[in-house]
């Protein structure tokens, strides 16, 4: 490989991480919007859910076949097509006539968005060459994932308040141009070895299963948890489930592959990734309806009350950063599980007329947690991979990230709904929601000790020969 300059170095990972900033800034960006887009469209409940989960449904379904396709075909080409594709889609998604246009232009936003994240992180990885670059390379990736979940909902109602939620779109536009060009121009072309051959029938597998998954959750209160309909999507999403893990594990070249579970720090970041990630989701969608439904604010008062949580973030993600290069990754799995624990239970007592006061210190403490972890997920699942690994290993985590998304959105908003519908208030009906991430940091506070574990140090090292394949390739560069 062409050894590059640092500052040329420097720009690559600001373009990455600015299709990063974009991509995960998305996710949390239309929150605060959400009352205006049900307003504007007649949206009921659960296609509120449909229009965040669409994305993240469709992005998780698909990442680890963005990472299979640039290794095949090239990561500059894949990425800059990815750009071009969720730019496309933000720009229909803000001219879409109905909620159900604007759940499937959601759909073309997250095509895109599944052929960037996983690139990018793989391009990281094969630019920066010495290990310690490569180590803080990931941690400012980790960081930019943190900050940009905060800013998307001051930026979401900033844009919804003074223009219109279909503003919430345009702003990706100038972005993604940006990426394009910096991309065409300094990030050089790289593709690996031998490619994973691609595996159609693992990926409609993940895709039945996790799209027959999320209908079930969202639709079985309206539908009748106990009807036919429901009970048999919920178990074609478990033998899918199933002829998945079967499937991959006759594989030799498998889309996702089963051998890396066998590492404990990775099956934990996995967790990890889809207990934060879930809560932190259902926080959101939460907490946007709650102050502007229960409490009567406009979307730019319901982003700016989210300040205490983004400081918190932004703060703590490159703080996360520091302690894991020097303490490793406990004291920021731990301190995550104990701030949304503290937060939560907090939250078990919400009511119309909680003072601000307390809900500020809620959202601080929940912005600190997952400020923490985000870095943290990244590293946990790269470091102990063999390089050749790394980006679908990262695929993996970014696809539990996903999956984490549209589950937390998906439970929060069927359980609020259930208890909304026997004519209990809004702020009474979310208890049991913020009980559950009382248990989900309660669990993240158990990972954080496995993960960094004896025995986990030993499954490491146990399983790093059985994927130092040569077929899984290492880079070559154009």
């Amino acid at each position: 490989m062409q050894e590059l300059s640092p500052a040329r170095r420097t720009v690559i990972l600001a373009t990455c991480c600015l299709s990063l900033l974009m991509v995960s800034m998305d996710v949390t960006i239309v929150n605060v919007a959400l009352q205006a887009i049900r307003l504007d469209l007649h949206a009921s409940l659960s296609a509120l859910q449909w229009i965040i989960d669409a994305y993240t449904l469709v992005v998780a379904s698909f990442l680890m076949l963005g990472g299979s396709l640039a290794d095949r075909f090239g990561r500059r080409r894949i990425f800059q097509i990815g750009m071009g594709v969720f730019s496309i889609g933000s720009l229909l998604c803000s001219v879409a006539p109905t909620v159900s246009w604007l759940i499937a232009f959601r759909a073309v936003q997250a095509l895109g968005g599944c052929m960037l994240n996983p690139v990018a992180m793989s391009i990281i990885t094969h630019v920066f060459t010495d290990p310690k670059e490569r180590a803080r390379a990931t941690g400012l990736w980790g960081a930019v994932v943190g900050i940009s979940m905060a800013l998307g909902p001051l930026v979401g109602g900033l844009l919804t308040q003074s223009i219109g939620w279909r503003a919430i779109f345009w702003v990706n536009l100038p972005f993604g141009a940006a990426a394009i060009v910096l991309t065409a121009c300094l990030v050089p072309e790289s593709r690996a070895q031998q490619a994973r051959p691609l595996d159609p029938l693992a990926q409609l597998l993940v895709l039945i299963a996790l799209a027959a998954l999320t209908f079930a959750v969202i639709e079985g209160h309206e539908i009748g948890w106990g009807s036919t309909i429901i009970v048999g999507i919920f178990a074609l999403s478990a033998l899918a489930t199933v002829a998945l893990l079967m499937h991959e594990a006759r594989q030799r070249q498998p889309m996702l592959d089963v051998r890396f579970f066998r590492n404990v720090p990775f099956s934990c970041a996995t967790l990890l990734a889809i207990g934060s990630i879930g809560a932190f989701s259902g926080f959101l969608f939460l907490n946007s309806l709650y102050l502007q439904e229960t409490r009567g604010l406009s979307a730019m008062l319901a982003g700016l009350c989210t300040l205490p949580m983004a400081l918190g973030m932004i703060v703590c993600s490159p703080l996360s950063g520091w302690l894991l290069h020097r303490y490793g990754a406990r004291p920021n799995i731990v301190l995550c599980g104990i701030s949304l624990t503290a937060s939560a239970l907090w939250q078990t007592q919400l009511a119309p007329d909680t003072p601000f006061a307390a809900l500020f210190a809620c959202y601080l403490l929940f912005g600190c947690g997952v400020g923490m972890v985000n870095a943290t997920v990244t590293y946990t699942a790269v470091s102990g991979m063999p390089l050749a690994q790394a980006g679908l290993a990262a695929a993996i985590a970014s696809t539990s990230r996903q999956i984490g998304a549209a589950l937390g959105v998906a439970l929060a908003g069927v359980i609020t709904h259930a208890r909304t519908a026997t004519g209990m208030n809004f702020a009474e009906a979310t208890h049991p929601v913020w009980w559950g991430v009382v248990v989900i940091g309660a669990a993240i506070i158990a990972l954080g000790f496995l993960s960094t574990s004896r025995w986990a140090e030993r499954s490491s090292a146990s399983v790093a020969h059985l994927l130092r394949e040569p077929a899984s390739g290492g880079a070559a560069q154009q």
